[in-house]
């Protein structure tokens, strides 16, 4: 039974988390010209590394929840593993967020080329 109930709640995580972006695409699409809203727009090189900054801090945030959340309320497991958890994922998203950035900057660069032309 406790299988059931890990893949149970496994699968709600991932529901739950396939609408949210489903959802967020959707008001992107909907958005007249696909043009961000005017509080979204980035002002150079501080903009992007603030958006990139931000973007890595909330899926840092999210991930501690998760970890956290499944680990304690499925798992049962004691919080001695959440020092483990905060430095695990710290580690995480110090690896990725050097490739987050150069591939966000690059995108922004090629768009910036493709709407001068």
């Amino acid at each position: 039974m406790p299988h059931l109930l890990d893949l149970t709640v496994m699968l709600v995580a991932y529901l739950l988390t396939m609408g949210a972006l489903a959802s967020g695409l959707r008001t992107l699409r909907d958005d007249p010209g696909g043009r961000p809203r005017s509080g979204g727009r980035r002002a150079g090189w501080p903009g992007l590394v603030r958006q990139v900054l931000v973007t890595a801090a909330g899926g840092y945030v999210l991930l501690l929840l998760v970890v956290a959340g499944y680990y304690v309320g499925v798992a049962r497991h004691d919080g001695d593993f959440l020092l483990s958890a905060v430095t695990g994922a710290a580690s995480l998203v110090g690896v990725a967020l050097p490739p987050l950035l150069a591939v966000s900057a690059a995108l922004t660069r090629t768009r910036t080329r493709t709407r001068g032309r």
